[in-house]
């Protein structure tokens, strides 16, 4: 089944771009979900399986919020407490957020020495 993942920003978008095939759908809400972008993002996304991957601040947690309530199948990838949102989380973290979704098949790993 085709996959989609919803983050927050271009930031979050082009990080993750890096650690994933382009089998996967990563979409960006920009911060904000009025009900028209909701709508673009149900068109863009179709019959994919739904990950919704928002920073732990107030704003993510907002927004995963909204996306939960329309997607109450998607499954939830968080990033730890403390890090700087999705962009600011690190490789390794977010590879093994990843795993533990079951994206393995589409993870492109980094190099070893890039992991830290």
């Amino acid at each position: 089944m085709p996959i989609a993942i919803i983050v927050e920003g271009k930031n979050d978008k082009s990080r993750l771009k890096r650690l994933l095939s382009d089998q996967i759908m990563i979409l960006c809400t920009y911060g904000t979900l009025s009900t028209e972008k909701l709508e673009k993002l149900k068109k863009q996304i179709g019959d994919r399986e739904v990950f919704l991957f928002t920073d732990n601040d107030p704003s993510g947690k907002r927004i995963r919020g909204i996306l939960r309530d329309a997607y109450p199948e998607a499954e939830q990838i968080y990033t730890r407490r403390g890090y700087a949102g999705v962009e600011g989380t690190p490789d390794e973290y977010i590879v093994q957020q990843l795993e533990k979704a079951g994206l393995d098949a589409y993870i492109q790993y980094p190099p070893p020495e890039t992991l830290a």
